[in-house]
């Protein structure tokens, strides 16, 4: 394909020729066959280098963070030889924009690079990869479409907890931690005829009064996460712009409790209240971890249903933790009744509340007057409350602390 300059010196070419044979000025016939012969030399340049060719696209060791400044290099395997700056990509990346390349060749390979700075947290898919052939005089170009489908992952910086806050109003049952309650159980599966040698402890009463005959129960196994941190990815509740958002920072404090947990050993969960409601188990620091990293690092704030449907299902990952943690930027009467039923019932349960207004320009440093009496009686209720506002320091927040100082 000929450039918008390929095209002008061709059209200037034949220009020249024909000034030539309208003159009779026979001077002018190699300047105008000169030229010409260059756009067509220009294109049997680029096509005898546009051959098949590999994108490699190799990113720095590690995890990268938000905020980071990310460098990404190129390296283009193909048949053959080809001269420095002949072969450009461009890619296209998602929220990034596009970006073009300069492949070199070193070594008898093309390479390049560049860096991405200050990358926010997310998952950013590459679009589109072009690679773009010229000549050296930019008289000619081929474009070829190279595989695309790869993407950059983004993951939100989080903060080492040594405690959490709601360690020290975590108790019930008397003074007994909820922590130490089995996290396993069994649900009546169905009933059938008592066998001899078994126990009567799974005599099902009601079953052997009915039918006049023993009756046992037949149990299944239904394993239970021992603490479960539910992210409420409510489009409505957003404050702010990402990177600095309301939603942003309940991603980093999601992230860092569940961290936290799968530190201690204890068997958690990640639930999010987004579009697709993904729910990920963290039971190790292995594979577990790494998944449930991976999705704090891709979640969006695309749900449209509020947090409480999630808890009101009771067969549901968020019903059947014996601990649940909700991380919210919206705080209603309904949610707080839910967490007050789960305490009732003797299922801890805790909130982290950010708040969106301090997203507003000229915030106050007070919860309004309606919030503060949401929180107020969710610590009645034994729910233990840590607030978030723009610019807190989380591991000061969310970490072990006396009573109270949680709520700031």
């Amino acid at each position: 394909m000929l450039t918008d300059r390929g095209r002008w010196i061709l059209a200037f070419g034949g220009g020249v020729y024909l000034a030539a044979w309208g003159f009779g000025s026979e001077a002018l016939y190699p300047i105008a066959l000169g030229l010409v012969l260059a756009v067509a030399a220009a294109a049997l340049w680029v096509r005898f280098l546009a051959k098949p060719m590999t994108l490699n696209r190799i990113l720095s060791q590690g995890e990268h963070l938000a905020g980071d400044d990310i460098p990404v290099r190129l390296e283009v395997d193909l048949e053959g030889r080809m001269p420095s700056g002949a072969l450009v990509v461009r890619e296209r990346i998602a929220r990034l924009g596009e970006i073009e390349t300069v492949m070199v060749n070193r070594r008898g390979r093309l390479r390049g690079s560049y860096r991405i700075d200050g990358v926010p947290r997310g998952r950013y898919a590459v679009e589109s990869v072009d690679a773009v052939l010229e000549d050296p005089f930019g008289l000619e170009r081929v474009e070829l479409k190279l595989p695309a489908g790869e993407s950059l992952l983004v993951y939100p910086r989080l903060v080492d907890l040594d405690g959490l806050f709601s360690d020290s109003g975590a108790r019930a049952l008397e003074g007994r931690r909820l922590l130490l309650r089995r996290p396993t159980g069994f649900d009546l599966h169905s009933v059938r005829a008592y066998e001899q040698g078994e126990s009567l402890r799974r005599v099902h009463w009601p079953s052997t009064a009915k039918r006049g005959q023993l009756m046992v129960k037949e149990l299944e196994d239904a394993p239970r996460d021992e603490t479960a941190v539910l992210l409420d990815a409510d489009a409505s509740a957003v404050a702010g712009v990402a990177p600095d958002s309301s939603f942003e920072l309940q991603v980093r404090a999601a992230g860092s409790l569940l961290k936290s947990h799968a530190s201690r050993g204890r068997r958690a969960a990640l639930i999010v209240n987004s579009a697709s409601r993904p729910y990920q188990r963290v039971h190790s620091f292995d594979g577990d971890w790494l998944r449930a990293f991976e999705l704090l690092a891709a979640v969006e704030p695309d749900g449209s249903t509020p947090v409480t449907a999630m808890l009101a299902d009771e067969a549901g990952p968020a019903g059947r933790a014996l601990e649940l943690t909700v991380v919210t930027a919206s705080l209603s009467p309904r949610l707080v009744d839910r967490l007050l039923q789960r305490m009732m019932s003797r299922r801890a349960a805790t909130l982290v509340y950010v708040e969106p207004a301090s997203f507003a320009e000229g915030a106050t440093a007070q919860l309004d007057p309606a919030t503060a009496g949401q929180v107020l009686r969710l610590q009645r209720g034994g729910v233990a409350v840590a607030v978030l506002r723009r610019g807190d320091n989380l591991a000061a927040i969310l970490g072990a602390q006396p009573t109270g100082a949680a709520v700031g």
